[in-house]
């Protein structure tokens, strides 16, 4: 019972850098659930809670690429209060930092050449990040075409990787890695037709040593275990998750 104590204590007390890095050392894969600050309702949240819980997970990413019912504060507060994941911030500019979260992904958004989400919006957010000690965590963010347009194409003024190209997502990928950037988050976008490419996620697999994180287009559990198997440290899911939050535990004990 002791023992069992302690081993709980370590978890709580874990950064989420060491949590990504235990990933990828270990070779055990995550499931990261994503919510948009804006869905769900109120009514939505606690049957989602109560899931992530349930299905034991770890990581609760937290954003999206508009912000517009400014309720950021309440939703992570409730998520903290009834969850034991990690929440961690994952914004799209400086207004979606939280002083609620436990860390931020501090991205740049290395496929595109919109200097704004490359540096800008990092050096508005910096500060305050540093004020409030939040856990930064360096990530280069790279969008793939996912079949169709997505909310962050168009937010961000960027085109996406190519869906054929991974030698492109791998030099990407390096680029960053050679930077300094911590980890590598490559995302098809929320609501993307098409997944990306296991060919794409294995050549960034043998390209960098930091953890990759993938995300958008993942709907079955054979998906999500296709994608681990090329590479994926963390695979993300968002929209799926919202209109079935039972597909969480399905896909905990798919990829494990």
């Amino acid at each position: 019972m002791f023992v069992d104590y302690q081993e709980d204590l370590t978890k709580m007390s874990e950064s989420v850098s060491e949590i990504f890095l235990d990933v990828k050392n270990t070779g055990k894969k995550e499931l990261a659930v994503l919510i948009d600050p804006d869905t769900p309702d109120a009514s939505l949240l606690p049957r989602i809670a109560d899931t992530i819980e349930g299905a034991g997970v770890r990581i609760v990413l937290f954003g999206g690429s508009l912000l517009t019912q400014f309720e950021l504060d309440e939703k992570i507060g409730f998520l903290k209060e009834n969850t034991s994941a990690k929440i961690i911030s994952y914004p799209s500019s400086a207004q979606q930092v939280s002083a609620k979260a436990d860390a931020i992904l501090f991205l740049s958004l290395i496929s595109g050449r919109n200097p704004e989400l490359l540096i800008g919006q990092q050096v508005i957010a910096a500060p305050l990040i540093k004020r409030l000690g939040l856990e930064a965590i360096p990530t280069g963010y790279m969008l793939v075409d996912g079949g169709r347009p997505t909310t962050a194409s168009y937010m961000s003024g960027t085109f996406p990787i190519p869906y054929d190209k991974p030698e492109i997502a791998a030099c990407t990928a390096m680029a960053g890695e050679m930077l300094g950037l911590r980890n590598i988050y490559m995302d098809a976008g929320s609501g993307a037709q098409n997944a990306i490419s296991p060919a794409m996620i294995s050549a960034v697999r043998q390209s960098v040593n930091t953890p990759i994180i993938v995300g958008g287009g993942i709907r079955t559990e054979e998906k999500a275990v296709e994608i681990c198997e090329a590479g994926a440290d963390i695979i993300v899911v968002g929209n799926a998750v919202e209109k079935n939050p039972l597909l969480i535990k399905g896909l905990v004990q798919a990829i494990q």
